[in-house]
């Protein structure tokens, strides 16, 4: 990939905002719980499992001061990523998790692209395993659309926000679940025009529901999610461990978690045929997601930031080469700091930066 091919791709990392007290939280948790809670209680399930992933350079970072959010943009641009894909909460015109953005906002500061993702599942206890729980229900109707959209138009307009053509790029996590969606999105393109902040560029996230056209539901494009949870496979090792973790022969984490490949599933999302439609690609540093479930968690195992590094690189070069405008050239990745499921670029104390040099290197960026 040529050093005009790389500079004209744009790598944006989807970032979690909860990383800061909320009352909801507190309610539910515990006074003041936050992500770090799961992070820190994390334990190894097996011998030899990695964890808790630990934070080293931003420490455990609180999102309400500006300086963390600055500190992340900057270590963020110095290491090949372009933007932040901020998760968005909001339950019929009720939000939470929204003050990091809402202070990007309105100080502008930092000076760092940034687009928003619709994380529009029900909230549930499915961390403490009652899934059936509900504490926030998702409620759809033409006048919460309306409301919705109006609501985001200063963020839309905001001269940082990510745009593809000069269109705000707005994503939505599980459009399986909006009842109406081609409704919602003429309503959300109606109100931006009319406002001034121009057609939206709506992306549906492939994160349970892949393969559906997105003009289907009057969307402009998917966004593939990584790990595509098709293609990740327990191995043949890791299902003898299992069944002996039934007899007693092996540790109960065997039994209760499932341990698949990293390099395999990377190598399976690579290989997946063209879809017929514009899916802008994604790869992730890892995934463990047992700080958050005591029972079949995902673990990857392999992940390391050599493998991270040749996955994003041949993901790059596929990419670089698509028939599509130079802005529309997006790669995501899964994520900034998903710490409590294993997927995170920011530093840590197994491997200091090497996630991120990884992504640099693969970005043809040199360092130092």
């Amino acid at each position: 990939m040529t050093a005009a091919e790389s500079s004209a791709l744009r790598c944006i990392a989807f970032h979690l905002p909860q990383y800061h007290p909320i009352p909801e939280n507190d309610a539910w948790w515990g006074k003041g719980f936050t992500e770090w809670t799961n992070v820190a209680s994390a334990r190894p399930v097996v011998p030899g499992h990695q964890q808790p992933h630990l934070p080293a350079d931003l420490g455990f970072y609180d999102l309400r001061l500006p300086e963390v959010r600055e500190a992340q943009a900057e270590l963020a641009r110095a290491y090949g990523i372009d933007g932040f894909c901020y998760y968005h909460y909001w339950f019929t015109g009720r939000q939470v998790l929204q003050r990091p953005v809402d202070e990007i906002v309105a100080s502008g500061r930092p000076d760092f692209p940034f687009c928003l993702c619709w994380a529009n599942e029900d909230w549930t206890r499915s961390w403490d395993g009652r899934s059936g729980d509900v504490l926030l229900q998702q409620h759809y109707s033409d006048a919460d659309d309306i409301a919705h959209i109006r609501h985001l138009l200063p963020v839309l307009a905001d001269r940082r926000y990510l745009r593809v053509g000069g269109r705000p790029v707005l994503a939505v996590y599980r459009t399986e679940l909006m009842p109406q969606p081609r409704r919602t999105a003429e309503l959300w393109r109606n109100e931006a025009v009319r406002a001034g902040v121009g057609d939206l560029y709506l992306v549906r996230v492939e994160s349970f529901v892949p393969d559906v056209d997105p003009a289907r539901i009057g969307f402009d494009a998917a966004l593939e999610f990584a790990p595509d949870w098709r293609r990740v496979r327990v191995g043949a090792g890791a299902r003898l461990r299992r069944m002996a973790a039934w007899a007693g022969l092996q540790p109960a984490g065997y039994r209760h978690h499932r341990f698949a490949d990293y390099e395999a599933l990377a190598a399976r999302m690579l290989a997946k045929p063209e879809p017929g439609y514009r899916r802008i690609r994604c790869a992730t540093p890892g995934f463990d997601n047992s700080p958050r479930r005591r029972k079949d968690a995902l673990i990857l195992t392999g992940s390391t930031p050599a493998a991270y590094g040749d996955w994003l690189r041949q993901l790059l070069q596929q990419e670089a080469s698509r028939p599509v405008l130079d802005d529309e050239k997006l790669v995501f990745v899964n994520a900034w700091n998903e710490w409590a499921e294993g997927n995170h670029l920011e530093p840590c104390q197994r491997w200091g930066r090497g996630f991120l040099e990884a992504h640099a290197q693969a970005r043809g960026l040199r360092r130092g």
